[in-house]
């Protein structure tokens, strides 16, 4: 099969998305360990689950492929020695030290089917799950309250954070948090192993020291890059990604670092600022008077030229993609109180399936009408768990292919 990565922009008609419904990791969520997996809230699974699947039917009822990481992967676990490796190298990450657990782990696994261990690793394994431990070192003898031999990783379903597809290629991220390091292990066996995905230019591998997320990374067009410097992307990896993709045969010219407040309100670029259409944007009205915004460009020698844009938003996006006009849909319509409420469940975090044409969750409902009042289509779902885990329909998907403007 061919290279199936294409994105060249954020509003084209969406072709392919990678997504994942979230299951039992996230009744595996407990107040006492909220923080250390990165919620504020117990989301209810089966709701969450009937949100996921009207999302998901909203996108097939606009003609996307929908294709779940669960079952790319149970594809590439048919492979004995590939299966071998993973389980390996997830016991690692989540860090197995002692060899009397691995060896119960390897046990604790091997009967199961390939799709079955897929989500038992998403969902994470409890202790009270795994056969004693035969050959006990001093790490396995200590007594540790903690229920789990491996977490579970409730954050899967944001599917927009562990790579990030860019023209036909892929930066294979580095995450903010080690909690959730381990999500960018599920993409690196995809490209790493899945025929559809074979050689796919990456350019960001998850071996590096700083961190990158999805998140903050959108395509405004086949020229213009922008990547947010934001509480969990570092400018080291923008400045690094840049140097790869603009030295590379690809048509981009410009990335467009935006300095945002370091904040968990604003974790990523895309929950303050999203594309709706060939013109048009949504934004958080909060981070408009302390945004700072860096052009790059290809230096000399294969280095790069970085320049600061002292100028607004709306006219530095009229720059750099040749518009004559910019209209900046504020969330909350620009009213203070339903901006941040609005904003805290991801009013602002939209999936465009076409030029003008978005899905958002139906709780945002100001926002959601400034869009319409914008002329732009809004299609809806309900919102009442999958909010809870702070990220909206943008942050739940991973375009694969979308077409050309």
């Amino acid at each position: 099969m061919t290279n199936n990565i294409s994105v060249y922009n954020e509003i084209g008609q969406l072709r392919s998305v990678l997504l994942h419904c979230p299951g039992e990791e996230i009744e595996n969520i407990v107040p006492d360990y909220l923080t250390r997996l990165l919620f504020d809230e117990i989301a209810f699974m089966k709701q969450a689950q009937k949100e996921h699947n009207q999302f998901a039917s909203i996108l097939k009822s606009e003609g996307v492929e929908v294709l779940y990481l669960t079952e790319l992967m149970a594809e590439i676990l048919e492979i004995p020695e590939v299966r071998n490796q993973f389980l390996e190298d997830f016991m690692s990450e989540g860090r197995v030290a002692t060899e009397g657990l691995r060896a119960a782990l390897r046990e604790f696994f091997a009967p199961m089917a390939p799709l079955e261990m897929v989500k038992k690793c998403i969902n994470g394994v409890k202790k009270t799950e795994v056969k004693e431990i035969t050959k006990k070192s001093l790490g396995d003898m200590i007594k540790n309250p903690y229920p789990f031999y491996l977490d579970p990783i409730p954050n899967m379903y944001f599917q927009r954070d562990p790579f990030s597809s860019i023209g036909r290629g892929v930066t294979l991220n580095v995450m903010h948090s080690v909690t959730r390091n381990r999500e960018t292990l599920f993409a690196k066996y995809l490209f790493d192993h899945h025929p559809r995905f074979k050689n796919v230019p990456r350019w960001y591998n998850r071996d590096k020291t700083h961190s990158l997320e999805g998140g903050d990374e959108l395509v405004l067009s086949d020229k213009v890059i922008a990547i947010g410097v934001s509480e969990r992307t570092d400018a080291i990896s923008i400045e690094t990604v840049a140097k790869n993709i603009l030295n590379s045969d690809e048509s981009f010219e410009t990335l467009l670092a935006f300095d945002i407040p370091k904040t968990r309100a604003y974790m990523h670029l895309d929950t303050v600022f999203t594309m709706v259409d060939h013109d048009q944007f949504t934004i958080y009205p909060g981070i408009e008077m302390p945004l700072d915004v860096f052009s790059i460009h290809r230096g000399k020698n294969n280095g790069l030229e970085i320049t600061y844009e002292a100028a607004k938003l709306s006219d530095i996006l009229k720059k750099y993609l040749k518009l004559p006009a910019v209209n900046l849909i504020r969330c909350g319509d620009g009213d203070p109180i339903a901006a941040s409420r609005e904003q805290w469940n991801d009013g602002s975090n939209t999936l465009a399936v076409s030029p003008g044409k978005v899905v958002c969750y139906n709780r945002n409902h100001v926002t959601n009408e400034a869009l319409r009042r914008n002329n732009i289509e809004v299609l809806e779902f309900d919102s009442f768990e999958l909010s809870r885990g702070r990220g909206g329909p943008r942050c739940m998907s991973m375009p694969l292919l979308r077409d050309k403007l």
